[in-house]
C-alpha cells in the first residue's frame, strides 16, 4: 500500500490509481446537502472499498463520526423517515445572543444512536474540523468526544450556538475550511482520495428532481413525497416566522423601512428572503467558494461535486432524495475515474 501525499511535482490528482481498495473519505460541508455524503458511502461500500479514514466539516462530520462509529444504518433510516414538520420539531429556538438555536434535540437523538463514544476509540481514524472565533483557526478534533466534536463542527455562526471548551469558542468547521483536506494528507495512508463538495458551483442553478435519474421519465416520489414537497414553502413559513419573533425580541428588527423583508426570484421561483435566509444563504456562497480553493490546491483522486442550488441548506425534510443523489453521482464519478469498476448494487 503506497501512501497517498501532496507535493508541489504530483498533484493529488494526477497519481494513478493502485488496484488496492482503500479510501481516505472528504465530506464537506453544506447543510442538508450533506444527506448525500450516505450515498457516496454506499456506492463505495458497493464496489468493494474499504474507507480507512475519513475527515468532516459540518454535516461532513456528523455523517463521518456517525459512520466511523457503526451507526450509519441507524441513522439513515431515522431521518428518511422525518418530514417537514417532524423537522420543524426539531428546531430548539434560544434566547440566546449567539445563536438562534441549540440544536439539544438532534444531539439528543446522536447520544441515543452513538453513546458517549471517544473519537480515539473508534474503529476508523476520523477528524472532524471546527472553527475557533477566538484565536481565527481551524480546530482538528482527533480525540476526545465524538459528540463534543460533531457539535461544535456544525455551529453555524448566528443559527447554532458555539461551543465553549476552555477558551476557545468553537463554531462551524466550514467557516475556514469547507472540505478539509489536509487531514487526511497528512495523517493516514490510502490507494486513493475521495472528496465529496457539497456546496459546488454550478454554471446554471439546476434542481435536485433534474440531477436524479428516472428510469421511465417519471417522477420517482411516492404521492406523499409529493404533496410534502409541495407543501415546502408552508413549513418555511412557519420557520421564518419564529425566527422573526426571536429577532425581534433580540431587538434584530427596528421596525424601520430598511428592515422590512425583501422579495426577490430565485430558480425555485418567488422566495421571501428573511434574515435567517440572508445569514444560510451568504454562508453557503463563502464555503462554495473556499471548497473550489481547497480542490484547487489540494486535488483528489475522486471529486464528487453536488450543486448546492439542489436544495437549501436547511431542507432536512428530503433525506431520501438527496441520498439517493450522492449515489447517483458517486457512481457517476468512480466510473468515470474506474471505469470497468461495477457496484454490486447498481441500479
Amino acid at each position: 500500500m503506497k501512501k497517498v501525499t501532496q507535493t508541489a511535482e504530483t498533484p493529488l490528482g494526477n497519481l494513478p490509481l493502485t488496484n488496492g481498495n482503500k479510501v481516505a473519505l472528504v465530506l464537506g460541508s453544506g447543510g442538508a446537502r450533506g444527506y448525500a455524503h450516505i450515498g457516496v458511502i454506499e456506492a463505495l461500500e458497493a464496489r468493494g472499498f474499504e474507507i480507512i479514514s475519513i475527515a468532516g466539516c459540518s454535516m461532513g462530520a456528523l455523517v463521518a463520526g456517525i459512520y466511523a462509529a457503526g451507526k450509519l444504518p441507524e441513522y439513515r433510516d431515522w431521518v428518511c423517515h422525518l418530514d417537514y414538520l417532524d423537522v420543524l420539531k426539531l428546531v430548539d429556538v434560544t434566547w440566546s445572543p449567539m445563536g438562534a438555536m441549540r440544536a439539544n434535540k438532534v444531539m439528543s437523538k446522536l447520544e441515543e444512536l452513538v453513546g458517549d463514544r471517544l473519537i480515539e476509540d473508534l474503529p476508523i481514524p476520523v477528524t472532524t474540523v471546527a472553527t475557533d472565533l477566538i484565536r481565527q483557526r481551524e480546530v482538528w478534533f482527533q480525540n476526545g468526544p465524538l459528540l463534543q466534536a460533531i457539535r461544535a463542527s456544525i455551529a453555524v455562526p448566528g443559527v447554532i450556538t458555539p461551543v465553549h471548551v476552555g477558551d476557545q469558542v468553537l463554531v462551524d468547521g466550514g467557516l475556514l475550511n469547507p472540505l478539509p483536506m489536509m487531514p487526511i494528507l497528512a495523517a493516514h495512508e490510502a490507494d486513493f482520495v475521495v472528496a465529496v463538495n457539497v456546496t459546488a458551483h454550478s454554471p446554471q442553478p439546476i434542481s435536485l428532481e433534474e440531477l436524479l435519474p428516472n428510469e421511465d421519465g417519471n417522477d420517482s416520489r411516492t404521492a406523499l413525497e409529493r404533496d410534502r414537497d409541495a407543501n415546502i414553502g408552508g413549513w418555511m413559513d412557519d420557520v421564518r416566522a419564529t425566527t422573526r419573533r426571536l429577532w425581534d425580541g433580540l431587538g434584530g428588527s427596528s421596525g424601520e423601512e430598511g428592515d422590512e423583508v425583501d422579495e426577490t426570484i430565485d430558480f425555485r421561483g418567488k422566495r421571501e428572503w428573511g434574515k435567517l435566509d440572508m445569514i444560510l444563504e451568504s454562508f453557503d456562497i463563502t464555503q462554495a467558494a473556499l471548497a473550489k480553493y481547497k480542490v484547487a490546491g489540494y486535488p483528489p483522486d475522486v471529486l464528487i461535486e453536488i450543486p448546492k442550488t439542489v436544495c437549501s441548506a436547511y431542507e432536512f425534510h428530503r433525506a431520501n432524495d438527496l441520498i439517493r443523489l450522492g449515489r447517483h453521482l458517486a457512481d457517476e464519478a468512480l466510473e468515470r475515474r474506474m471505469p470497468g469498476i461495477a457496484s454490486d448494487a447498481a441500479e
